[in-house]
């Protein structure tokens, strides 16, 4: 096989991520009766005592594999390019971060804070800032156009997580969060495109960083 074809290989794999964390969200919310997917946030599915711990568990660990095969298809695919390199190895590193979701579950809502949690909450800040910074440095590697495109997925990710983080104390104080399942699932959409757009674009010009 090329290194085009195992390139081309590797990008898919975030095209598929994406489509494979979607249908976590759909299928396995599915398992849990009462559980609201506009009003709880993604990681309860994940949550200590949860039903759907251990499917989002082994789930989770396909989409984390998948994101760094993508990352490290970005990275040796960027050739000379070496704002679109550094954001392969960011995504790398956001899906090495997923190896360690399992190790910091949050709680159930109305459960005492602990450990745990406090690692959830910096995991989840982690998280973002490494998803950020790599649309940051390849919003400047592929053109005006997906330049732009970054910039507005990084603001719809900014403002929506915001959203997301206001409703956070209310989830331990276990009181209502109408709205927090959509702001974050609207945030966490955003980025899940951009990863498809990102793939399909290095896909069609993949001829222009490697030989």
């Amino acid at each position: 096989m090329s290194d085009r074809s195992k390139s081309r290989l590797l990008l898919v794999a975030g095209a598929l991520s994406s489509l494979l964390y979607v249908a976590m969200n759909v299928l396995i919310a599915m398992q849990w009766e009462s559980y609201s997917s506009a009003a709880q946030a993604v990681s309860e599915l994940s949550a200590v005592g949860a039903p759907t711990r251990a499917l989002w568990v082994s789930w989770g660990l396909l989409y984390t594999l998948l994101v760094c095969a993508f990352g490290y298809g970005v990275w040796a695919c960027a050739g000379p390019n070496r704002r679109l390199r550094i954001a392969g190895a960011l995504i790398l590193a956001y899906g090495a971060v997923g190896l360690a979701w399992p190790l910091a579950p949050m709680h159930l809502r109305g459960a005492d804070f602990g450990p745990s949690d406090a690692w959830h909450i910096a995991l989840s800040a982690v998280t973002v800032v490494l998803m950020l910074l790599a649309m940051g440095f390849a919003a400047g590697a592929l053109g005006e156009r997906f330049r732009r495109y970054s910039l507005v997925t990084i603001a719809i990710v900014l403002s929506f997580g915001a959203l997301s983080g206001l409703d956070g104390p209310k989830i331990a104080a276990n009181l209502p969060t109408p709205w927090l399942g959509v702001w974050e699932r609207i945030a966490i959409g955003a980025f899940l495109l951009w990863v498809v757009v990102l793939a399909l674009a290095l896909v069609r010009r993949i001829g222009k960083f490697l030989p």
